[in-house]
């Protein structure tokens, strides 16, 4: 009898998904006695009456190296620990079906799981492998906000389509002599908005981390005003804040969602701006999903691939409870404990911080 490994993609989509999951596939087909399985739309796939699960063989994978997305669903609501439940008044409320999910692999014979996700994800993986369940964690966000690992995939391929807006943005910008806002994703990070500030030319980068003083940004913008050029660009974090200030946000009272979601950073910084007096014509721009759709790019379908292989053997080699971590240059498995523990936010003393600072690009601090 084959022993089974379901793989799951949890949290938001992200390019290389398909190449983690090509990647697993691909090195269980070297050994004899494997089966791999997808669980549709990360775990409700087994979580469903009747369940949604998929035969993953290597011609099924043949290929989706180079797609976005990811061919098994995601979702990032619900989930073992928070199943959203309907009441008879018509509200909704959740519940804990981890020892439900637990049956359910022992019902489908399954041996180990793989799940591909983010920060959300592997809080589920280690809560799952404290209950004895035989996983093994993928790092996933576009946001490189986990730690223990140098890049998560999915994070330079949404640099690309940043660094992209960036320089198509400066045309307009110079062509209209305007102030153009840039907002990006990385939630709680700035990964995302320094990288492409660094690599677009951007004049001002705002991230999470370094809480902005409008007066500093108007400062910034006076400067390049004075100096002969006629426009800005600016890159601001959607996680980006004001000194006493807080990130601008929605709640979100989906059920088993996540209860924040951030958004309106830049627009709020095109209001600030004009408070304080900048009498120069602003337009705003929120990137958006384009960072997370479409196909990865060599280096993520690479590092995807590379993760993908790695869990495969640590299935082999039992061990759970761990995740794939990128150590440059070698591929390596860390605690799932360790790598949720903290946060993976910029350094502010870091050399990326001090080679934006060199170029003259304003942090607003």
């Amino acid at each position: 009898m084959k022993k089974r490994v379901l793989v799951a993609t949890g949290g938001g989509d992200c390019p290389g998904l398909n190449a983690v999951i090509r990647a697993i596939v691909k090195r269980a087909s070297l050994e004899h006695n494997w089966e791999i399985l997808g669980s549709i739309d990360a775990f409700d796939g087994l979580m469903r009456d009747p369940m949604h699960l998929v035969e993953l063989t290597p011609d099924k994978v043949a290929g989706i190296h180079v797609m976005g997305g990811t061919i098994i669903g995601t979702t990032n609501k619900g989930g073992p620990f928070a199943w959203p439940v309907k009441n008879n008044d018509g509200s909704w409320t959740t519940v804990d079906r981890s020892q439900d999910f637990m049956n359910r692999l022992q019902y489908q014979n399954i041996d180990a799981i793989i799940n591909i996700g983010g920060d959300g994800s592997q809080r589920i993986s280690q809560k799952l492998f404290e209950l004895g369940c035989p996983i093994i964690g993928v790092p996933k966000t576009i946001d490189n906000d986990l730690s223990d690992t140098d890049f998560t995939f999915g994070f330079q391929t949404a640099v690309d389509a940043a660094t992209d807006a960036v320089d198509k943005l400066v045309t307009t910008a110079a062509s209209h002599h305007r102030i153009l806002i840039l907002e990006v994703m990385g939630r709680y990070a700035g990964w995302i908005a320094l990288h492409a500030s660094i690599a677009g030319g951007a004049e001002v980068c705002l991230i999470p981390e370094i809480p902005y003083s409008i007066e500093k940004v108007m400062e910034a913008i006076d400067k390049r005003i004075d100096s002969g050029k006629g426009f800005a660009n600016i890159v601001i974090a959607e996680g980006a804040m004001p000194r006493e200030g807080q990130m601008s946000y929605q709640e979100n009272n989906e059920p088993g969602a996540m209860k924040i979601r951030l958004g309106g950073a830049g627009l709020r910084l095109s209001q600030e701006l004009k408070s304080a007096g900048c009498s120069i014509d602003i337009r705003e721009t929120i990137l958006g999903h384009l960072q997370r759709g479409g196909r990865p790019n060599a280096f993520d379908r690479i590092l995807a691939s590379q993760f993908g292989v790695k869990a495969f053997e640590m299935v082999l080699e039992v061990k759970w409870g761990h995740m794939v971590a990128y150590r440059h240059p070698n591929i390596v498995a860390v605690p799932i404990a360790e790598a949720i523990q903290n946060y993976n936010l910029v350094d502010v003393d870091s050399d990326l911080v001090r080679t934006a600072r060199g170029l003259g690009i304003s942090l607003g601090d």
